[in-house]
């Protein structure tokens, strides 16, 4: 398997090192912003070839599939492109910033039958995966979930601290994670949903905090607590609260709702959730067929987010 990345950024790197553990697959292009970090980055991992430009690594026939890392608002249209090259594809979390993108990408992918994967990583981490086996073993019924999103990033910075070319999204991206996996673990579609935002940033254009609230079918409830100006503990905390127990899932560590830590080792064949997820895309198209995360399969995330933005925007209206 002959695989291509793209962005060779802070996130991008994880993928790699993720790839370097999956037999058979070999990185043959590096595509990054500047030319410099390219070729670096390539010859870090190895890869034969890099450039700037994404049509470069389309081009080639030694590029079965490519990983796409770039920004949020060049997604959609990458993710196309790669599927008219005749490529798989996996594109970052998130799959675009509008609905109408997201629904353009599901239709090249059932036009070309190729695999197309959305890094949903959360369905691959260990702790999220325990849940999720109890879920299906019919011992645990999700009843609510308790989500904070939290980050102190007042500046255009990547995970590494290093300053980046874009801005990051509260809604399209990080509550791309919770919503996902709200309506994964409950198996129920969200029918009601409500937004608040806090003022945006002056210089970076986004609102900094927000709310959100949700309700699916089976009528389980979801609170999610997004914020850019939480100067604490970093990351996403997952409380799953069911009919038979309460679980916390931080990353890759769960605990029980008294604190009890949880034994996930034996959970999959890595503690790595890119890793995880990178297995799934090679194996889908090694076997020919769907994988976990697919373009199909997350869509109606995207189908959500896209009624809370236009529900904020109505809000700015108001102001």
């Amino acid at each position: 398997m002959r695989i291509a990345l793209v962005g060779a950024g802070a996130f991008g790197e994880k993928h790699l090192d993720g790839l370097k553990n999956i037999d058979g697959v070999e990185i043959t292009s590096i595509i990054s912003r500047t030319g410099e970090q390219a070729a670096a980055v390539a010859e870090k991992y190895g890869a034969k070839h890099s450039s700037t430009e994404l049509a470069d690594a389309l081009a080639r026939d030694d590029v079965d599939a490519v990983i796409l890392c770039t920004p949020t608002q060049m997604h959609a249209e990458q993710a196309i492109a790669c599927m008219d090259a005749g490529k798989h594809v996996q594109v970052e979390i998130p799959l675009a910033d509008s609905w109408a993108d997201a629904q353009a990408v599901v239709k090249k992918q059932q036009e070309t039958g190729l695999v197309c994967m959305v890094g949903h990583t959360r369905r691959f981490n260990p702790s999220h995966q325990w849940v999720k086996k109890r879920i299906e073993a019919g011992e645990l019924n999700i009843q609510a979930m308790d989500v904070e999103t939290y980050f102190f990033r007042r500046k255009n910075m990547n995970a590494k601290g290093e300053p980046r070319s874009w801005t990051d999204h509260l809604l399209w991206h990080h509550s791309a994670h919770t919503i996902d996996i709200f309506q994964y673990m409950t198996g129920s579609k969200v029918i009601r949903a409500n937004a608040l935002q806090g003022p945006k940033h002056p210089e970076l254009g986004i609102a900094m905090d927000m709310s959100i609230q949700m309700k699916t079918e089976a009528g389980q409830v979801l609170t999610l607590s997004l914020s850019f100006n939480n100067d604490g503990p970093l990351g996403t905390f997952f409380r799953y609260i069911g009919d038979t127990g309460t679980y916390i899932a931080r990353y890759d560590d769960l605990v029980t709702g008294r604190e009890e830590p949880i034994d996930v080792s034996n959970v999959d064949i890595s503690m790595n959730g890119i890793e995880l997820q990178d297995r799934e895309f090679v194996a889908a198209i090694r076997e020919g067929r769907e994988p976990n995360s697919s373009v199909g399969s997350v869509l109606d995330c995207y189908r959500v987010i896209g009624e809370l933005a236009a529900s904020l925007e109505e809000q700015d209206g108001w102001s």
